[in-house]
C-alpha cells in the first residue's frame, strides 16, 4: 500500500469477497500511513452491508453497474477491483449471465481506461484435469465447460483485448476457492457432515485457500499488472481429496459421515505456483482452515448462505 499511489476502487463490492477486501485495503493503508479513499460500488440489496462497510471507514456509493448511464458518474481512481460477475443462477439466466460477465467488463474498461485494473476470473476456465496433473497452470489452454465458464472465458477476453488496444495495466486473477468461516468448500462440507447428509465423491479432490490470503494476495496483484493482462492462479497449495478431508472433518465432530459414488479421475484443480513464488506461502495452511471450520460450524456460526456447488461436472449453476 505504500507503494500504491492513488485510491482504490472495488465494483461489485457486496459479493462474498468484496467486503473483508475493502477491509484488508482500508487497514492495510492506514497502517501504511497512506492517504486514500477505499470506496465500494454495488447494487447493495442489503443496507445492511452498506452499513457495515462505512463503520469500517469504506465510502459506498449505490450503483446498478450495468446502467452505463451510471457507471458513467462514478468517481475515476486509479485503482480498480473488478469483483462484478455472475455465478449462482446463471442457469435459466444465461443472457444475464453473459451480460454480466462479458459486456459490463467491456463498459468498465471504457470508464476506467486510464486505470490499473485486477480483474476477478475463475478457474472455472480450465474444466476438469486429470488429478495427476497437479492442476492446472496459467499457460494451460482454456477449455471451459458449461455457459457460465464459458461467459467467464468471454469476460477474460474483453478485458484482455481492450488491455490491448487501450494499453490498460491489467492483472486476471483465476479463482478457486476462497474460504472463510461462513462460506466455502470445506464449510458446504462441514455442514452437510454436521447435518448427516451423504456426501457425493464424484468431485474427488479440490483446492481451496483462506480468504485473507487471497484477500493479501489480490492486492499485491497492483504490483503485477501488465498490457495485456498478467494471468494468475490463486489457490492454497494442497490437493485434498474430498473423501480423507470428510473423514477428518467428521472424527473432530464426532459424528459418522457417509458417502456415495466414487471420485473421477479428473477434477476442478489449479497450480497456484506462480502466485507464491511472488508473495509467498499462504499463512494459513489447509489443516487450519479445516480446524477453524469445523469448531465454526460445530458452534453453528453464522453462514452466508452461499452454496458453492464445487461438486458440479456439468458446468450448471
Amino acid at each position: 500500500m505504500r507503494r500504491l499511489d492513488g485510491d482504490i476502487i472495488l465494483l461489485g463490492v457486496a459479493g462474498k469477497m468484496g467486503p473483508t477486501l475493502a477491509r484488508m485495503a482500508k487497514r492495510a493503508s492506514d497502517s501504511a500511513g497512506t492517504a486514500r479513499r477505499i470506496i465500494g460500488v454495488s447494487r447493495f440489496s442489503s443496507p445492511d452491508h452498506e452499513t457495515e462497510l462505512q463503520r469500517h471507514g469504506i465510502e459506498t456509493i449505490r450503483c446498478d453497474l450495468l446502467n452505463e448511464s451510471a457507471l458513467q458518474k462514478l468517481p475515476d481512481a486509479p485503482n480498480i477491483l473488478y469483483l462484478a460477475g455472475m455465478k449462482f443462477g446463471s442457469t435459466g439466466q444465461e443472457s444475464l449471465t453473459w451480460a454480466m460477465n462479458t459486456h459490463l467488463p467491456a463498459l468498465v474498461c471504457k470508464k476506467y481506461q486510464k486505470s490499473k485494473i485486477v480483474a476477478f476470473s475463475t478457474g472455472n476456465v480450465y474444466g476438469l484435469v486429470p488429478v495427476a496433473s497437479g492442476g492446472s497452470v496459467e499457460t494451460d489452454l482454456p477449455n471451459p465447460v458449461g455457459e457460465y465458464a464459458m461467459s467467464c472465458l468471454g469476460r477474460e477476453r474483453i478485458f484482455e483485448h481492450f488491455s490491448r488496444t487501450l494499453n490498460i495495466p491489467l492483472a486476471i486473477v483465476r479463482l478457486n476457492y476462497a474460504c472463510e468461516m461462513r462460506y466455502g468448500v470445506l464449510v458446504d462440507l462441514a455442514k452437510k457432515i454436521h447435518a448427516g447428509e451423504t456426501i457425493d465423491l464424484n468431485m474427488g479432490w479440490l483446492n481451496t485457500l483462506w480468504q485473507a490470503d487471497a484477500n493479501s494476495y489480490t492486492l499485491q496483484c497492483f504490483d503485477h499488472v501488465t498490457t495485456p493482462p498478467f494471468f494468475i492462479n490463486m489457490t492454497g497449495p494442497e490437493l485434498l481429496n474430498v473423501k480423507e478431508t470428510c473423514e477428518k472433518m467428521a472424527a473432530r465432530m464426532d459424528k459418522p459421515v457417509s458417502f456415495s459414488g466414487t471420485a473421477a479421475e479428473t477434477a476442478l484443480l489449479n497450480n497456484a505456483s506462480r502466485s507464491f513464488g511472488l508473495s509467498g506461502q499462504p499463512r494459513v495452511n489447509a489443516d487450519q482452515l479445516l480446524t477453524w471450520v469445523v469448531d465454526w460450524v460445530k458452534r453453528s456460526g453464522a453462514s452466508l448462505g452461499k452454496p458453492t456447488h464445487f461438486e458440479s461436472r456439468d458446468g450448471k449453476f
